[in-house]
């Protein structure tokens, strides 16, 4: 008689706008090591509210993890989601063996104080991606509609079709008039115009958790919110796949790929 191994526990934090549902070709290659999981959609739970820095979505992950695990998991988080997995992983050590993030690059420093005093004076709309969240078309006649007009745009277009075709199917939802997205454009923005701070202190702590990045060569992100202090907290743990911010639609088995070998250079006991 055969014994069935069982594999690592994986939970997957996704980015913002984006239901985890839209991850389902990245992490159909990730199951092929771990059992993955993961929370369908943050932010849209009235007990955990969008608040400046985030602390009730970082609530909502830990009480996550706290009622479906019994023991320590992998994490593994994406833009919104990986700035999530680090801040769980600060206050909660105990509830996580190692995070990788998929470029969430940490705003620290300079940067920083510059994000908390655009906040205070209320410039920080001007340079969020919230001034374009906000005015998103939300509303399409069909599904059908919908794929075409993500698929005309060019972050989109990019994405291989099947990927696509999950966020039609994941992140949309029936209207009276048609179909509309699930992650509203107001908590999509919301998010954007809370980001927190106060990151460059988990850098300059460190973590008591293995932790690792996986970027793209061609993010945006990354170059605006600087890579000093997400280097200084990663160590030798860092990487760059070539692809943009969204490198888990662009590229999905080739982001699984450096998720998983990223997670084997930790040297956990019981990995595949």
């Amino acid at each position: 008689m055969t014994t069935q191994i069982s594999k690592p526990i994986l939970h997957f934090v996704h980015g913002n706008s984006f239901p985890a549902g839209t991850y389902g070709v990245f992490l159909k290659h990730l199951r092929a090591h771990y059992e993955a999981h993961s929370l369908e959609m943050h932010g849209h739970n009235p007990l955990y509210p969008v608040t400046d820095g985030w602390p009730f979505l970082v609530q909502e992950l830990i009480d996550t993890l706290t009622k479906d695990y019994q023991q320590p998991v992998i994490m593994v988080g994406h833009s919104l989601g990986g700035i999530l997995a680090f801040m769980v992983a600060s206050l909660r050590p105990d509830l996580v063996r190692c995070v990788v993030v998929l470029d969430s690059p940490l705003v620290a420093g300079w940067r920083a104080l510059m994000l908390r005093g655009s906040k205070k004076i209320g410039l920080d709309k001007k340079f969020s991606p919230a001034r374009f969240s906000e005015k998103r078309r939300t509303l399409w006649k069909d599904t059908e509609e919908a794929y075409q007009h993500f698929a005309s745009k060019e972050m989109f277009a990019i994405w291989p079709p099947e990927v696509l075709r999950d966020y039609m199917q994941f992140g949309l939802q029936p209207h009276p008039e048609g179909v509309t997205l699930r992650f509203t454009r107001e908590i999509e923005s919301q998010i954007y115009l809370t980001l927190p701070h106060h990151l460059g202190n988990i850098a300059r702590r460190g973590l008591k958790v293995p932790v690792g990045f996986v970027g793209g060569t061609e993010s945006v992100e990354c170059r605006q919110a600087g890579l000093e202090a997400t280097k200084k907290l990663v160590g030798k743990h860092f990487i760059k796949i070539p692809g943009g911010h969204l490198i888990p639609m662009e590229v999905p088995m080739q982001t699984a790929t450096a998720v998983h070998e990223m997670i084997c250079s930790f040297n956990l006991k019981d990995l595949p």
